[in-house]
């Protein structure tokens, strides 16, 4: 009998062979992958849900100055820009900026009415919010979202 055989069977190596490697590696890299598109999922969602809360925010603050004045105070163009709101009366304590930089909050007010606007990543129909055009897809006016 020859060194190493036990009873007509070779010695097995302790190593993986190239096969279990390729079958391994492929597994990981699909769990990467999926864990990886979850995750920019998730981060688009939770910026979305930002946009919506902080438009609500400026919406019920344009309602409390109608509410005291009347009427709303004139605007059009980035919501973040718009100080009426913010000083000297303070009904929000400052405006809310989006949360990824290159998209904004747009407002067009006049005084009877208002659309203020936002670029949602998720999802969303194109609403028109004058100079927004059909880049925002997600308004809301005085009675809720348009």
């Amino acid at each position: 009998m020859k060194k190493g055989q036990v009873l007509g069977k070779q010695r097995q190596s302790n190593g993986f062979t190239l096969i279990e490697i390729l079958v391994v590696a492929t597994i990981i890299g699909l769990l990467a992958a999926v864990v990886s598109m979850s995750y920019s999922q998730f981060n688009k969602q939770s910026r979305d849900a930002k946009r919506k809360t902080d438009l609500e925010q400026i919406r019920a603050a344009l309602e409390m100055y109608r509410s005291n004045n009347d009427q709303y105070s004139a605007y059009t163009g980035n919501c973040s820009s718009y100080t009426a709101l913010t000083s000297p009366t303070k009904y929000i304590s400052s405006m809310p900026s989006d949360p990824k930089s290159g998209y904004f909050y747009y407002c067009n007010i006049s005084t009877s009415d208002y659309t203020i606007a936002a670029y949602l990543e998720s999802a969303g129909t194109a609403c028109v919010a004058g100079q927004c055009g059909n880049t925002c897809n997600y308004c809301l006016d005085a009675y809720g979202q348009k």
